[in-house]
């Protein structure tokens, strides 16, 4: 009985984080990657750089290599770069 509880256990565990990360992806899909926009300790991820790489982790204001996400289409409008903005800024 208590191996039968285990195993449904870990497969409800299992299925649960499979409809989680579907989930995340259905959030940002009308979404972009803005650099250049975060306040510190509010970036979305890793930065460019590979210094860290999880969410709320940046150190400085309005970092070039920090993101968040926003709608498309509004991230030069928050005064943002695009990745590929942003990654040919870093090369420089």
């Amino acid at each position: 009985m208590n191996q039968r509880f285990i195993a449904s256990s870990a497969l409800a565990s299992v299925l649960a984080l499979g409809l989680l990360s579907g989930a995340q992806a259905a959030d940002n899909a009308g979404k972009e990657k803005c650099y250049g926009i975060a306040k510190a300790g509010q970036n979305d991820c890793a930065n460019l750089s590979g210094t860290h790489s999880c969410a709320g982790q940046s150190k400085a204001e309005m970092g070039a290599e920090e993101w968040k996400y926003v709608a498309k289409g509004t991230c030069a409008k928050l005064g943002g770069k695009s990745a590929e903005e942003a990654k040919e800024a870093a090369k420089k």
